[in-house]
């Protein structure tokens, strides 16, 4: 097992798999490229036993049209971008698509600036590309990340059709989660030789001249725009195909449409990304209920099968909400829900469906807005209404169109061991720390442990807070912690700035990094902050964490100090375990 983020697990197979790999690094992409750029510069070797070459570009324009040409020599490569980096890449994507070019481009889905520039995560700019002809597989998770940036890599070799592979940026690309990495024989092994083989001789070459790049008139334009159809008619076959050999060498199955949830559901969620998890947690729960709820997974958007997408969906279904995690001004819909409701149509209008279900579209998540088990139970309370809403937003209130769905109270119970809760200032080493916690706690104890980072667009300076689970099982939750077992405040203005205690479960642990002794801190804390206290009956600590810092030559740098007090406090590594863990961590 191995603790990790999603772009670090993305860019591990990436570079593995690659021989030359043109980068420009955009957020939240970045560290993919900054990562695969120090493995080149420290002499990794990718599975085939050389190093890849690493090349920095002008631009994303520059990156793209790099690898175009190291793709026509019958190079492996591939790069990763977000955003508008990945909007400069068009016109390259449709020449690598329309010359049937094998290649993966890795994207951590981002905000593309409209009334306002945003570097977190949707899904817009990702379906600003759909019509390229690159495929487009979506990874929901850390593992799935991993594993799909190789299902990628297989299956554009096999088809020929450029793949997108994305997931969301941000809640995918960086949390922290514990996965099960793939080894070089795993990878070496489904890496398809013979058409890698295929691919080299296709290179250009001056004792081989082909022509490529024409200027077509309309009299062969159309026909043979038309040729490409039955190489897009059989990428879902080598994408299932992908699937199935990866599984049976590493035992983690998928399918390019997989459906969770009870046999006969008669309503459904359809989505992709990382809110898929959240889903089957209260999909999960309803289940107890007695609910026939479900949520469908669209894990291969483009080429989109209408075929199997039905063959996955219930036929009991009644009620169906698509959910877009993009907004397209002006549309009918979002594209998602465009095209489920035109399989839908078409299916029921050639007597392949007897009914036909209601469907409706909503819009969340926009900019990393939060989605949680609340925005889920609000989206199955809707439908199962009469007469639901047709267009819907979730996760925010709209009181301008009106579209919001109003939120349910989370009724549902956690599954977590413990979660906690850490607030710092950008730069002061805390997301650190709560990243050295996770590893620790990951590495050195048989649970699972999920880190998340919340921050503005300033980072240093502002306000960070840190979220970290840990869990018997697989850590699916893609949301923030609402309520926490430990809350750890490392500042001391924070006290009269933020509602803290009040994100404090009944009993839990708070910590203050404060240079107040217990006997006098406690007529120094605002009556509010004392209030809550009192009411959640928490057991309140503090900690000078800047004196010992001080005292042991670490300056103002408090995060180490900070981490051995949540060791000590919580319990979570027996004994002195923590403390020579924390050692090794440092060292």
């Amino acid at each position: 097992m191995q603790t990790i983020d999603g772009n670090g697990a993305v860019a591990s197979v990436a570079f593995r798999t690659s021989e030359v790999i043109a980068i420009y690094p955009i957020t939240p992409s970045s560290t993919m490229a900054e990562q695969a750029d120090a493995w080149a510069g420290n002499g990794l070797k990718n599975v085939w036993g050389d190093t890849p070459r690493v090349v920095e570009m002008q631009s994303e324009g520059g990156a793209i049209a790099a690898v175009h040409g190291a793709l026509q020599t019958g190079s492996l490569s591939t790069s990763f971008t977000s955003s508008q980096g990945l909007l400069l890449m068009i016109p390259t994507l449709y020449k690598l698509a329309g010359q049937l070019t094998p290649f993966v481009l890795h994207v951590a889905a981002r905000t593309v600036a409209t009334h306002a520039l945003s570097i977190f995560g949707d899904h817009s700019d990702v379906m600003a590309v759909r019509q390229t002809g690159c495929a487009m597989l979506c990874a929901a998770s850390v593992q799935e990340a991993q594993d799909f940036a190789l299902i990628a890599h297989r299956a554009t070799l096999k088809s020929r059709v450029p793949f997108i592979h994305f997931f969301d940026g941000f809640r995918t690309s960086h949390e922290i989660n514990k996965i099960i990495p793939l080894t070089n024989e795993t990878i070496l092994n489904l890496m398809p030789q013979a058409e890698i083989d295929a691919h080299r001789a296709r290179a250009l070459n001056p004792e081989h001249p082909v022509i490529r790049g024409t200027s077509a008139n309309p009299d062969t334009y159309f026909q043979s725009r038309e040729a490409t159809n039955p190489w897009y008619n059989a990428v879902y076959d080598h994408v299932e195909e992908a699937m199935k050999a990866f599984g049976d060498a590493t035992g983690r199955q998928y399918q390019p449409f997989e459906y969770y949830g009870h046999p006969q559901a008669e309503r459904v969620i359809i989505m992709m990304g990382s809110a898929l998890g959240t889903c089957e947690e209260v999909v999960d729960e309803l289940l107890i209920r007695g609910e026939k709820v479900g949520v469908l997974k669209v894990r291969l958007f483009r080429p989109f099968s209408a075929k199997h997408l039905l063959q996955a969906l219930p036929e009991t279904v009644r009620a169906i909400a698509v959910l877009d995690r993009t907004k397209e001004p002006g549309a009918q819909a979002e594209p998602l829900y465009l095209d489920v409701m035109t399989a839908l149509a078409e299916a029921f209008n050639n007597g392949e469906r007897e009914t036909l279900p209601r469907t409706i579209g909503g819009r969340y998540g926009l900019s990393s807005k939060e989605f949680g088990p609340a925005c889920v139970l609000a989206v199955f309370n809707e439908l199962s209404r009469a007469k639901p809403k047709p267009r819907f937003t979730v996760g925010i209130y709209d009181d301008v169109t009106n579209l919001s769905l109003p939120l349910p109270e989370n009724t549902l119970p956690g599954s977590a061991k413990l979660e906690a809760l850490f607030y710092g200032l950008g730069s002061d080493g805390s997301v650190s720390a709560t990243k050295n916690n996770i590893k620790i706690i990951g590495n050195s104890t048989p649970w699972y442990a999920q880190g998340y980072f919340v921050y503005d667009s300033k980072k240093a300076g502002g306000l960070t807070v840190s979220h970290l689970r840990v869990s018997e099982k697989p850590i699916r939750s893609a949301y923030l912690i609402a309520q926490a077992d430990f809350v750890g405040c490392h500042q001391l203005q924070f006290i009269d700035k933020y509602q803290m205690a009040e994100r404090l479960k009944p009993g839990g642990i708070f910590l203050l990094n404060t240079p107040y002794s217990a006997d006098e801190v406690w007529s120094r804390l605002p009556q509010e902050v004392q209030a809550v206290l009192n009411q959640k009956k928490a057991r309140f600590y503090v900690v000078n964490a800047a004196k010992i810092a001080r005292e042991c030559g670490l300056g103002a740098r408090i995060n180490t100090v900070m981490q051995m007090a949540f060791f000590h406090l919580t319990h979570i590594l027996p004994g002195d375990s923590a403390l020579v863990e924390l050692q090794g961590a440092i060292a």
